[in-house]
């Protein structure tokens, strides 16, 4: 079983260096042979916005051009060919990381589904890609708008276009302490999905798939970057000053988790049994989700090999 997460979701001010080169960057150069990043800027209104999109990323993975990394970018337009569309799904279906670009939300769903129904009438094309290189184990990344695309649900209640890389779970981006009100609205509004928050500079990995048994699992891992310290930015940068990735559960409690922690969900083909653990370094067994007390279980194969 593959446990490499095929979904990253996250928030950021600019390009913190462990996020982006330890979880992005790092899994593009250990392909011997394919190191290929694709961005997306497809959220971005204008040309002219796309470009410095694109800009405050090319920067940052150009440092690691020496080494092999081959960063790619493809442009939305108005006046794009059939043959444009084709380059496009071969970049996508190819690429060894995917990153979903910033901006806003429904321009990209409409974009994204348009390169698929307007050259091919497959609306869905795109967000089967997604899942077919989720399926072949590649890493597809969510950035701010991205993030929510990836999801399962958006805040705006647009479930059927969100394209769940990580399913039963809904997010608030660039997430601070004073929307936390926000926060337990979401939990409460999408009571089957789990909420977080998502400060700057803070992200959740996935992968997901199925036991033999029948039963899918999903495994989350948490990860807080605190290596961004320009002054000029501190305001944008919640990490720095302590705040972690809260959740609010659905009646109303809250845990903040931690970098390093991680979460492993275990659902019955008819969703009738959920069972969730979380792991966190502090402590030598699992910890029960909904008692939030130490579980019988030693690790995360402990609970694979017994669903």
């Amino acid at each position: 079983m593959n446990l490499k997460p095929t979904a990253l979701i996250y928030s950021s001010h600019n390009r913190c260096d462990y996020l982006h080169r330890d979880w992005i960057v790092q899994r593009a150069l250990e392909h011997p042979h394919n190191k290929s990043v694709l961005y997306l800027p497809f959220g971005m209104e204008s040309r002219d916005s796309q470009e410095f999109s694109w800009g405050t990323f090319k920067w940052y993975f150009d440092r690691f051009t020496p080494f092999g990394l081959n960063p790619m970018v493809f442009f939305w337009s108005d006046d794009l060919s059939r043959q444009d569309a084709e380059l496009f799904f071969n970049m996508v279906d190819n690429a060894e990381v995917v990153i979903l670009g910033g901006g806003e939300v429904n321009l990209g769903f409409e974009r994204y589904d348009a390169m698929g129904g307007y050259f091919f009438d497959d609306y869905d094309r795109f967000r089967n890609c997604l899942h077919q290189r989720q399926n072949a184990g590649k890493l597809t990344v969510g950035f701010s708008a991205g993030a929510a695309q990836l999801g399962d649900v958006c805040v705006d209640d647009d479930y059927h276009r969100c394209y769940a890389l990580i399913h039963n779970i809904t997010t608030t981006l660039h997430h601070e302490w004073s929307r936390e009100v926000e926060l337990r609205q979401l939990a409460q509004r999408f009571p089957g999905h789990l909420a977080f928050g998502l400060p700057n500079d803070a992200g959740i990995a996935c992968n997901q798939g199925f036991l033999s048994s029948g039963n899918k699992w999903q495994i989350l891992q948490f990860v807080i970057d605190n290596s961004w310290d320009f002054p000029e930015d501190s305001v944008h940068i919640k990490t720095r000053q302590g705040m972690g990735i809260d959740h609010i559960y659905h009646d109303g409690r809250k845990w903040t988790f931690n970098g390093g922690d991680a979460m492993i969900r275990i659902f019955s083909p008819d969703y009738s049994y959920q069972g969730t653990w979380i792991k966190t370094p502090n402590h030598s067994t699992m910890i029960d989700y909904w008692s939030q007390s130490p579980s019988r279980y030693a690790n995360i194969d402990h609970i694979l090999a017994e669903h």
